[in-house]
């Protein structure tokens, strides 16, 4: 028997916009030779329960349309996706499962894993610049082994390295990012930035991965990427979920069960935590509960919120980022040499500008790299979803003050590639769900 290729979808549909890895993965249609000699197969298996052991030519058909679907997904697929795939194959086709497996279709799982890594080596030959960043010929100095630095997803990036858009080039692409600076300028002009951030994404992207500039270098190419709307816009084109409405969303769901837990925690993180709830009873603000709640996360999973969001001075308090606005600089003209110093020295953090008088936070912003990138953002909830926000945008790893903290609340509050959880979080979780 004959087997052909299946048609192969455009580059442009599987790789400019990629789509979230699905909850049941669907076992897409082969050829018609192939699916005719697997209904025949599959029959005998219902008849006699013999396992049909597949020729080279269609073994190679079947990966072929299992890599083609998966790669609509990722390029780097993990060890647990490419497990429910193989598993999806023997569900649809009962004939193909392998009795020497403990599984049932470990072969099938690991011979995926070969397919799709010669398909990337297919890409890199290509071009392909997701691939291509991770070539031996790419590496720095010292760097001479291929799992070297690899730059692949490692926190649910459906888009991580795109590629530009049908008919643009680098260099067109770098002009539209020179005409997107003087759109900024104009007033009432965010439909035009945000067509042109959209348009300019995998340039962007293709720059953050690959260069690895300073924070403070990046925002002056790109100032349009350090607000609001645009750090939930670019969350989006990553990894297709939305950031700031699920994020609320999702925290407000959660919180009933989470102050449950932290009530009922005794000893000296118990003491913590009820003090960092104490607070929200003083206010009827909606953010300054998520805050404290926040803070309890800290503090359950063993991480001091302090070292993140460390209070200055009465005028100062840090949590962590960078670039710096007229605005702050008039503020921080009152702020201690101490505090401007430590500003300074500030890996990654929110920090919260309180008014003398009452309190009451004035300014709240992000640092990076000792640079404040973002301020104005009104709560130190929103300052810590922004925040998540650019350390996808700008392809960072999450603090390791803080670690735990935004993994729980990418794996468990925003379900964002949730099957492999530290064992404090998994431990959370399981109450939450309880």
């Amino acid at each position: 028997m004959v087997y052909t290729s299946t048609p192969h979808p455009s580059p442009e549909a599987q790789a400019s916009q990629l789509l979230s890895w699905p909850t049941v993965f669907v076992v897409p249609k082969l050829t018609y030779e192939a699916e005719f000699e697997l209904h025949l197969q599959n029959a005998e298996f219902e008849t006699t329960g013999t396992y049909f052991q597949p020729g080279l030519k269609l073994k190679g058909v079947i990966l072929d349309g299992l890599a083609q679907e998966m790669i609509k997904f990722t390029k780097y697929p993990k060890d647990y996706q490419c497990e429910e795939v193989a598993a999806a194959l023997t569900r649809a086709h009962p004939c193909l499962g392998q009795l020497g497996s403990k599984i049932g279709f470990g072969g099938w799982k690991q011979s995926l894993k070969y397919k799709m890594q010669n398909y990337r080596t297919k890409l890199g030959r290509l071009g392909h610049p997701e691939i291509l960043v991770n070539s031996l010929k790419h590496k720095k100095t010292g760097q001479g082994k291929a799992a070297a630095n690899i730059k692949k997803t490692r926190k649910a990036e459906i888009n991580y390295i795109p590629l530009h858009p049908e008919g643009e080039t680098t260099e067109s692409l770098e002009n539209e990012r020179i005409a997107l600076l003087s759109e900024l300028k104009k007033r009432d002009n965010e439909v035009v930035i945000k067509a042109k951030m959209e348009k300019t994404f995998s340039h962007r992207r293709l720059e953050i991965v690959e260069q690895r500039p300073l924070i403070g270098d990046f925002k002056c190419r790109w100032p349009a990427l350090f607000q609001q709307s645009e750090v939930n816009a670019e969350f989006l084109r990553i990894t297709t979920s939305p950031l700031q409405s699920k994020f609320m969303w999702q925290l407000d769901h959660f919180s009933d069960k989470l102050l449950k837990i932290f009530k009922i925690k005794g000893g000296l993180k118990g003491h913590k935590i009820k003090e960092a709830l104490a607070i929200s009873d003083l206010f009827e603000n909606i953010h300054i509960k998520r805050g404290c709640i926040l803070r309890s996360i800290a503090i359950y999973l063993n991480e001091d919120p302090d070292s993140f969001l460390r209070s200055i001075s009465s005028v100062l308090e840090v949590l962590t980022f960078s670039g710096i606005t007229r605005t702050f600089l008039s503020k921080l003209a009152t702020a201690s040499e101490d505090a401007k110093r430590d500003m300074a020295n500030t890996v990654m953090g929110i920090y919260t500008l309180q008014r003398d008088v009452d309190g009451q936070q004035e300014d709240v912003g992000i640092v990076i790299e000792g640079n404040i990138v973002m301020d104005n953002l009104g709560s130190v909830i929103v300052g810590f979803v922004m925040l998540l926000g650019l350390i996808y945008a700008l392809d960072l790893s999450f603090p390791d003050n803080l670690k735990h903290t935004f993994e729980f609340m990418q794996k468990v509050v925003m379900n964002l590639d949730g099957h492999k959880l530290n064992g404090k979080i998994e431990s959370l979780k399981i109450k939450l769900f309880d």
